[in-house]
């Protein structure tokens, strides 16, 4: 069984938003906001700069899928209301 894993810079709102059209996709078997494990820091910051509360927040989803093709379904699916959002998605094998 297929698993989509994948990470989103943006809002709560547009990470409910994409997890919320996922959801209506016939076939996908769960759709799950994980926890991060280790907090993620910028690269290009130091630790007295955090950023606001207002700035995007990184959130980590996994979709269980039956089917290849399903999986791919999903991948679109998020990809497009991500963009439309103009949030950044990014698909990865393992958070």
């Amino acid at each position: 069984m297929p698993m989509i894993r994948f990470r989103l810079f943006g809002s709560r709102a547009n990470t409910d938003t994409v997890i919320s059209a996922l959801h209506g996709i016939d076939e996908v078997e769960h759709v799950e906001e994980v926890d991060d494990m280790m907090p993620q820091m910028r690269e290009d910051s130091s630790s007295s700069e955090l950023g606001s509360d207002s700035e995007g927040k990184l959130y980590s989803v996994e979709v269980d899928c039956p089917t290849d093709e399903v999986a791919e379904i999903v991948r679109e699916c998020a990809q497009g209301v991500s963009c439309q959002l103009r949030a950044s998605i990014e698909f990865v094998s393992e958070f």
